[in-house]
């Protein structure tokens, strides 16, 4: 078995609570600067990474001087305000060692729910890759209530998956991976080497909680794995104190537990786009359009001769040919305002009409799908 690791050129890695502080001890900045030295070398081999990072609270706990991790939201957001601090700065001096920028994302479940903030979280996260930076991913524990919280970081790591199109999701733990029963109480547990993504029987043997330290236990990283594969992304489970773990996964050598998705990462997309149910309007392509979307392009504005319902950026739209049949759907990147303002008109004059430009296209070709 070769790791999917190997041929992925877009990773987002979830490294949890008990290795960033050393089960909960304190930030533990060998460890941050041996991650921070394997996505360089990654990053030299091509390949974009996304970082989800736990530990805030953990270090906040540490710095406030606290005994234990607190039960109480409150004080669960103070510390992670506290934490997040001293989780920043270590990431950020041990990249600079490589000649690598960072950038902190707080993230809520909110970000995810809401179309408008998916596409500015997405469109934000991709131009950071596009120039070469590291993004590193929280979640916003300083503002989450109970509602909106993810819960986890390893859910948190398979939405920011889903979120960037990334082709796998590697998940660091302390753990070797997971077996078919917890090795601690049954010493006939037998190590799963790579299975499918979201089988029942994985969840069965996943049962259990996590650390002292940390909310998630492996059960948390089957239902991530399960997540991921919607999006058609692969999923490594492995030890984050294995030596050079990220490196030899990119080298292709198996390590750890690999989750397979069953469909591939261009069909899951386009299943999502097309069962999307509630469509906010339509935009009227031109005969160019039309041609330019059937070769792969993206839909810009200078193609669109007439626009329909009161939709806004991030919404569901229908993409109709000059006769009226639907031949796309995808996500728009303005409200129907914008879009019948900027109609007709070619990508350098969307500045100058609006006053700003957020996108250059209306729909972006990795947000539609053709039907």
């Amino acid at each position: 078995m070769s790791s999917v690791i190997a041929s992925a050129s877009r990773i987002v890695i979830k490294v949890g609570s008990s290795l960033v502080t050393d089960e909960g001890k304190g930030l533990d900045q060998e460890a941050l600067a041996r991650w921070a030295k394997e996505i360089a070398e990654l990053s030299r081999l091509g390949k974009q990474v996304v970082l989800v990072s736990s530990g805030a609270i953990a270090e906040g706990v540490k710095r406030l001087g606290w005994l234990k991790r607190p039960t109480t939201l409150h004080e669960k957001q103070a510390a992670a305000a506290v934490g997040q601090m001293g989780l920043v700065q270590g990431y950020e001096s041990c990249f600079r060692e490589h000649g690598l920028k960072t950038a902190q994302i707080l993230l809520t479940h909110e970000d995810m729910a809401d179309r408008t903030r998916y596409l500015n979280a997405r469109s934000t996260l991709l131009t950071l890759l596009q120039h070469n930076v590291i993004p590193i991913i929280n979640e916003n524990d300083t503002v989450v209530t109970s509602e909106i919280k993810f819960g986890d970081n390893d859910t948190l790591g398979a939405l920011v998956t889903n979120l960037i199109d990334a082709e796998a999701l590697i998940i660091l733990t302390d753990q070797k991976g997971l077996y078919s029963a917890d090795p601690r109480n049954n010493p006939a547990a037998k190590f799963i080497h790579e299975a499918e993504a979201g089988l029942p029987e994985l969840e069965a043997m996943a049962g259990g909680a996590g650390s002292s330290v940390g909310t998630g236990g492996m059960y948390t990283k089957v239902i991530a794995a399960k997540r991921a594969a919607r999006s058609g992304a692969h999923t490594v489970i492995a030890s984050g104190r294995e030596p050079h773990v990220l490196t030899r996964l990119a080298q292709g050598e198996s390590i750890g537990t690999q989750l397979t998705a069953r469909t591939s990462r261009l069909a899951a997309r386009k299943q999502w786009l097309a069962a999307q149910l509630q469509v906010a309007g339509a935009v009227t392509l031109d005969d160019g359009a039309v041609n330019a979307l059937l070769a792969g392009a993206s839909l810009l504005p200078v193609g669109v001769s007439a626009i329909g319902g009161e939709f806004q950026r991030g919404d569901v739209v229908r993409c109709l040919k000059p006769d009226g049949t639907e031949i796309a759907r995808g996500l728009i990147n303005y409200d129907y305002q914008e879009a019948a303002r900027i109609l007709r008109q070619p990508t350098s004059k969307i500045e100058e009409i609006l006053g700003y430009l957020d996108e250059p296209e209306l729909i972006h070709r990795d947000n539609l799908v053709l039907l």
